[in-house]
Order: structure tokens, then sequence, then C-alpha cells
């Protein structure tokens, strides 16, 4: 039971940070549910048992969840307003059970080929159709699939096609009291197998083949060489590494199961461009050992050295390299999994970063030839003014750039500049620090900050930019995005293909569409996390919320430019192309502020109004009164009612209710308010500048594998390797960390750092 009391309620919706975590299971014993309105279709049990076993969630849970899928409800609608349905499924378990669900359903519609196939095949034996039956990966479908798998024509075949299958059948028996050789080819010589060698080397293929299609061998070779087989790498003789990308490869010998996803996806890089060999080895003892367990020669037979040479050729041409190219491939998988992975969590943590509102911000996008872009914004990231600058070489127009940067700060009340991080980023930072200097000598208050500017060109040419801005130079709107991005990060990062971003490793080497769809969902699950403006989002935005997409988000804009800013949520209903399913799952993750009624600015669920008016009645408050009136009403309310009684007042389940309290104590709380703020500079560092032991705080810029990337104000960022890091520390990109310089290589441009937070 959950507990009753203040203790419960003002731990549960009166956080100060921190979102709130599933609650347990434990605790969700409610009423029975009405029937769910969202009958789906039947799930068989075994998908809810094994998709539950594999999340440690209840079945009933998985069946609640596929049953909201499978009707069309979005993932974010099931997780934040479907919480009694599906006991407590945050986003990532529920897009899980979508996952699995598609790959159990794929897998037996597989089976159902394999099995048709097979069947019209005439070889399927009740013995084969249990296993098949059995399988639990499409790895172990395939290989009792692999005998009967039509194959273009192979040794085998073409020697079964010269009548040599019943003489290969002779030769698996090992008879010890068989003919000799010659007489046991006798009977199977032609005109095509003029000779007993060419009899015998038939015999051969085709028992070399059937050793290596056999399932168990398959399955036991590949199980080991997953384990101990060893790759080993060497430079090509004629391979180009100039910066000597890959030296840490030139000679790397380790096995398998100790490579590191990025290593396999490093090594399959350099392969890929000429400038690796690689070589996988498996074990003797390992292959020899599966395949004598099924089949093996008889010393006292006469077909022995014959069954010897059969497993040889059977090994070395057709088993291992099939298994070496099975490893390869599941440790390609594997590491594009993990890289997908690592890309997803840096892309959360940099849409989540915190905006700057407020500001009046100048966006420059540095350049050496073409010069530095410039645009000014307002605070509401309208473009004010743009042009192009030219403080770095080879113009070195300083004086007259200083007095354009002057007029503009001066003119729009600018507080804030942003510096893109690409070509001449540090020239134009130095130039910018002594601007500020000059212009902060005089009481000002001027700051600047490095942006990451991946995919600024991308967004500058693309239909989206054109859209926005039609009379403007495509070179400028990469200015104006890199303002915005300070701004509001997610709403300008939204515009830009996740892929173009550049916050993981080796994303252009992973499953394009696997990416894709992964960080699809990663940028779904933000905007909805933190809702979204209806009068002020960008279609590009307004295209993620749940249930929208990009067609009805341009029908929404269009339809507030035509009639101005919707007064109320249900004005959405007026948009052509939404209807009530689209409404029900839009609705929530929209915001109205200043409209109507004071509820739309907030999370609650318009189908849960009447209980929020209900709660409000009960703590004797309105939802016009100020948040901190609201706040310590519902604090008494929760004094003297526990959360179940009240939910049983109110008709609604626990967690919605504790939903509805925390909104209606801060309806209009960013959950990005509580992480860091960028740092602010107003001078500038370079290499020269570091020495050893000196300690800096600086931003992450990028998490992979081995460690951070975080930039402490000089041109290159450093490297916090994670022998540094302290365990358990979870650090995310924007995190803003106290470092301490542990080497400068300036030649290299490498900078070692060490972690310098208390311990």
């Amino acid at each position: 039971m959950l507990p009753p009391g203040p203790q419960f309620w003002e731990s549960k919706f009166l956080p100060a940070s921190c979102p709130p975590a599933p609650l347990p299971l434990c605790h969700l014993h409610l009423p029975p549910s009405p029937p769910s309105p969202f009958p789906g279709k039947i799930l068989p049990m075994k998908y809810t048992t094994q998709i539950a076993a594999a999340l440690n969630i209840k079945p009933q849970q998985v069946a609640a969840a596929v049953d909201m899928l499978d009707d069309g409800n979005t993932i974010p609608f099931i997780a934040r307003y479907r919480k009694e349905a599906t006991g407590g499924l945050d986003e990532e378990q529920i897009r899980h059970v979508k996952e699995d669900l598609a790959h159990l359903r794929a897998l037996d519609e597989r089976r159902e080929t394999i099995l048709k196939t097979i069947t019209e095949q005439g070889k399927l034996t009740p013995g084969l159709e249990k296993r098949i039956h059995a399988a639990q990966s499409r790895t172990e479908l395939e290989d009792l699939y692999q005998p009967y798998k039509p194959k273009r024509r192979t040794r085998a075949s073409m020697a079964r096609e010269k009548g040599l299958g019943d003489l290969a059948k002779i030769l698996l028996t090992q008879n010890p009291k068989g003919p000799s050789l010659e007489q046991t080819a006798a009977p199977f010589l032609s005109e095509e197998v003029p000779s007993p060698r060419e009899a015998w080397q038939g015999a051969r293929d085709i028992v070399a083949e059937t050793i290596s299609d056999h399932a168990q061998i398959r399955q036991t070779t590949r199980r080991k060489a997953l384990k101990y087989s060893v790759q080993e790498t060497a430079k090509k003789k004629k391979g180009e590494d100039p910066q000597q990308v890959y030296k840490s490869y030139y000679d790397l010998k380790t096995r398998v199961d100790r490579l590191r996803p990025y290593q396999v996806l490093a090594i399959n890089r350099a392969e890929d461009e000429g400038v690796l060999k690689v070589n996988l080895t498996i074990p003797e003892r390992d292959w020899q050992k599966a395949v004598s367990t099924h089949f093996r020669a008889n010393p006292s037979s006469p077909y022995a050295e014959q069954m010897g040479q059969a497993i040889e050729d059977a090994a070395k041409r057709l088993l291992l390299p099939a298994i070496e190219r099975d490893v390869r491939r599941e440790l390609t998988e594997k590491a594009e999994e993990h890289a997908i992975q690592v890309f997803a969590k840096n892309l959360r943590a940099l849409l989540l970063q915190p905006p700057l509102t407020g500001y009046a911000i100048m966006g420059l996008d540095p350049g050496y030839r073409t010069g530095c872009k410039v645009a000014v914004i307002d605070p509401t990231g309208k473009a004010l003014a743009t042009g192009t600058i030219y403080p770095v070489p080879p113009r070195n127009q300083v004086d007259a750039a200083q007095k354009t940067l002057t007029k503009l700060i001066q003119a729009h009340n600018v507080t804030l500049i942003a510096i893109g991080n690409g070509t001449a980023s540090r020239e134009t930072e130095q130039f910018v620090a002594d601007l500020i200097s000059d212009l902060n000598a005089g009481l000002g208050d001027l700051h600047y900050l490095i942006v990451n500017e991946a995919g600024a060109s991308v967004y500058s040419a693309s239909k989206l930019a054109r859209q926005e801005f039609p009379d403007m130079d495509v070179s400028l709107r990469g200015a104006v995005s890199i303002a915005r991005r300070v701004q509001d990060p997610m709403a300008e990062l939204v515009k830009i293909d996740p892929q173009s971003i550049g916050v993981g490793m080796y994303q252009h080497d992973v499953d394009q569409s696997k990416l894709a769809r992964k960080l699809d969902d990663v940028v779904e699950s933000v905007v909805n996390s933190v809702g979204v403006d209806l009068n002020t989002a960008s279609p590009a935005l307004l295209a993620h919320v749940a249930g929208i997409g990009p067609t009805l988000a341009r029908r929404i804009v269009t339809h507030r430019d035509a009639g101005g800013p919707f007064s109320n949520r249900d004005e959405l209903l007026d948009v052509s192309g939404v209807g009530a399913k689209t409404f029900q799952q839009a609705a929530g993750f929209l915001r109205i502020r200043g409209g109507d009624n004071p509820l739309d600015a907030s999370a609650i669920h318009p189908e849960s109004y009447p209980v929020a008016r209900a709660v409000l009645a009960q703590a004797g408050v309105g939802a016009d009164d100020g948040p901190g009136d609201r706040e310590q009403a519902l604090v008494r309310l929760s004094r003297e009612k526990s959360a179940e009684e009240l939910a049983e007042e109110l008709g609604t389940g626990v967690p919605t209710l504790i939903d509805i309290f925390k909104q209606l104590a801060r309806p209009e709380r960013d959950p990005r308010e509580s992480l860091p703020k960028p740092i602010l500079r107003s001078d500038v560092l370079s290499m020269d500048d570091l020495v050893k032991g000196m300690e800096l705080r600086g931003t992450v810029r990028n998490v992979v594998d081995f460690g951070a990337f975080v930039d402490v104000g000089v041109k290159h960022d450093g490297l916090l390797h994670r022998s540094q890091i302290p365990g358990g520390a979870d650090i995310k990109v924007g995190d803003v960390l106290p470092v301490r310089v542990l080497s400068v290589e300036k030649e290299r441009g490498r900078i070692g750092l060490g972690w310098a937070a208390k311990q």
C-alpha cells in the first residue's frame, strides 16, 4: 500500500529538480480499472512472457503496453498519461517492449517461411519441426535452415548431379568392413566421373558441405569462436595513414571477447580504407571437438582417410570462413548498437541543455577567406540584423570589424556573443575577447561562449531554412542558427538531422537506418518531456510532438499565422486534419501561456481537467492563484488526506493524481532548469597559457567509451580519460566540470585532463 500522510506527498509532488522515477510496482495496488478503451490485437501469451522476462516486468504490463501501441497510441502519451494501465512503465521500457515485440513477430514470420520451404521440399520431419519451433533466435533458425536453403551451384551440388550422393552416404557410415576404395567407387563411375579419384572427390565435397551445414556444429563452433578466437591486425604495406590515426592497431593481437566496441569500429573503418588487414583465428580444438561430436573417421574403416580429408576440407573451406564472418558480423552489430546508444545519450544531453532566455544574442559563424558571418537575434529568436566581417587572415580588417560589431551590440543591446567552433573559431574568439575587454571597460556586461556548430551548414541549405529566411543569404543563416542554439538548444537543434550534430563516435560507420530511428526516438522523447509552446513553436519542433508529424505541424502553423494565436487547447481541433485521436495524443504536450484556461499552460492532460479542478477546490485555491499560494494549499491538503484516499474519492489513479499535484504546484516548470548553465567567458586562453597542474572549469562536448572531450577555452578540446573519471560519475554532454591539466602536447594539439572535483 502507498504510505499515507505528508511525508509521502511532500516527497512525491514537490521535488526540487529531478524528474520523478517510475513508481515501484509494489506500490501500484490500485482499485480495479475500468475496461481498456484500447482493445488492440490479441497478443500470444508467449510474447508477453518472453518480453516480461527480458525486461523484468510483469506480463500484464507488457500486454497493456502492446494493446495501446497496436491501437496507435504514441510512446510519450502511454508513458505519461496511461501509468495506471501499464503499471508505471517509462518511455524506455515501452520502447523496449515495442522493439522486442517487433523482433518476435519478425522471428515468427521467418519461422513460418522456413517451415513452408522445407515442407515443399518434402524434408520436414517431426523432430526438425520441433527444433524449428523451439528456436529462440534468428541465428538458431538460420542454422537449422542451412542444409535446406536453396543455394547457387556448389561443388557438392554438382557432385550430387553426377549421382555421387549415395557414395557420400557410404563415406559417412565409415563401415569398417567395407570393400576397397576402388571397389566401392566402381558403381558410380560414368562419363562425368571417369575415375575413382574423381568419384571420391565428389563424395568428399558432399560430406564437407553436410558437416559445414550441420546446425549444432555451427552453433558450438560459433559460441566458442565468440569467446576464444583471436583477431590480429597489421598495417598493409601500401596502406596510407599519414596522420597515423590507426597507429595503435598496426600490430594488435587480442581475443575477440576483449575487444572494445570503439576498437571494433576503428578496425573496420581502417580495413575499409585499405590501411589494415585483419585476420581471425579460431583455435583448432574448438572446431575439431564440435565436428568430432557428430562426424569422425573410423581408423578401422577403409574410408577413414577420405573422411579425414572431408573433415579438413569442411573446416578450412566452408565452416571456418562462415563462422569468421558470423563472428565479425556479431562483433560489428554489438559495437554499432553500443555506438548508437552512446550517440543517443549524448544527443539527449545536448537537447536538454538549459536555454539562455532574456538575451539579445549575436551569433558568429567564423571563417577565413569568406569572412565571419554575423547575425543578431532578439530574446524571441527573431533575426534583427546580419552581416559579414573580416577580423582574421587573410584580410585582417580588425578595425572595421570592431566598429561593425560595436554598432550592432549597442543598437540591439546585445549582452551575449555565441561563436561557432568551426574554422577560424579561436582566432575569432581572440578578436571577440579583445572587443569585450574594450567595451566592458566602459562598465558593459558582455560575455561570449563557444557553441558546437555541427550541422549549421546542413541547416543553412535546407528547405526549412529557406522557408524561415527566404530572403537571407544561405551563408548568413548559419549565424542565426548558432545564436538560436544558445537561446533554446532543443528548439533549434530539432531542425537539423541528428546524424549531422556530431556528438557520438563512428556515427557514419553504423547502420544508418537504426541510428536514425534511435535518434528520432530521442528527439521525440526530449521534446515531449519538455513540452512545446503551441503559439511560438516552429513546424520542425511541432513535428516531434506526439501524434502530430511534419504535415500536420505545417497545417498548425499555417492556421496560427492566418487566425492568430490559439486561445485554448480545444482550438487545436479546428485545424484541418486534427481529429479526436490526434488531439488525445498531442494535447498534453502542448502549452498555451496567457490563454483562456490556466491549466493549458501545464502538462495536465485535458481529460484530467475535472480531477485537477476538484483538487484545487479541495485545496481551497483556484487555477488563477499564484504558484506560491497553490503550493502551500496543496501541501496542506496532502497532510489532511493520503494519496490513496484522495485518488479514490476523485475517481482517478494515484500516479495520475501525483502528476496533477506536481503540475498544479509548478505548472510551467521546465525540466531543463536544474541543469548547469553554459560557461560564459570574457577572456581567452591559448595552449601556451596551460601548465601542468592548472585547474579549470570546462564544458563536456562529447562523451565516448574511452572518456570525455572537454572544452576548457583553448583551441583544442582536452581528453578526460576514463581512467581519470571516478567510479559512479555519470558525465553527460553539457556538464560543467572542474578539471586539472595533466599534459599539454602543443605540436599535436592534445591536452590531457584529470578530475579536479572534490572526492
